[in-house]
């Protein structure tokens, strides 16, 4: 029983349920502005009151009777589908997308400081490199070097550590 509590009070299927019931809601104003204005509009045009009345062509089927494909009515599913994006398109979408573009803008402006992209590996190594090259060639005109603080090579047959004969 827990399980399903959490899962019924997590945030997603609250907003899937107010997703589901605000679509059914939106989907019968396009269902009535496509069924009593676009269709009767684009029915007059092929001399039709409604698209599902446009466009039927009968077949002959093999008992002897007929079928009827129903042209129109796959066009006004394809018009109503284009009208239900348009709507969707220009009626949430875009004006979301612009409210969220002036909300981060804002928190932008807020924050006080641009977001940096940060450097990628190769300038942080070729940052290394360049540093390097100043303390080499700044070691170099002081006179001094590291190399002069290496050990010099030990002579063949001793060990090189003050104390321990040679093996």
């Amino acid at each position: 029983m827990k399980g399903f509590k959490e899962f019924i009070l997590r945030g997603n299927v609250i907003d899937l349920a107010v997703a589901v019931v605000i679509g059914a809601a939106f989907t019968a104003i396009v269902t009535a502005l496509v069924t009593n204005i676009f269709n009767p509009l684009i029915g007059a045009l092929f001399n039709a009151s409604m698209l599902d009345k446009a466009l039927i062509v009968s077949i002959p089927t093999v008992s002897g009777g007929q079928a009827d494909l129903k042209f129109g009515a796959v066009i006004g599913a394809a018009i109503n589908f284009i009208i239900i994006a348009a709507v969707v398109y220009f009626c949430l979408v875009l004006p979301m997308n612009g409210f969220l573009k002036r909300a981060f803008a804002r928190q932008k402006v807020e924050e006080g400081t641009p977001q940096e992209v940060p450097p990628t590996d190769v300038e942080i190594l070729s940052e290394i490199r360049d540093l390097l090259r100043a303390q080499n060639s700044s070691l170099n005109t002081t006179g001094g070097s590291h190399a002069a603080e290496v050990a010099p090579p030990t002579p063949t047959g001793t060990t090189g550590v003050p104390g321990m004969p040679s093996a």
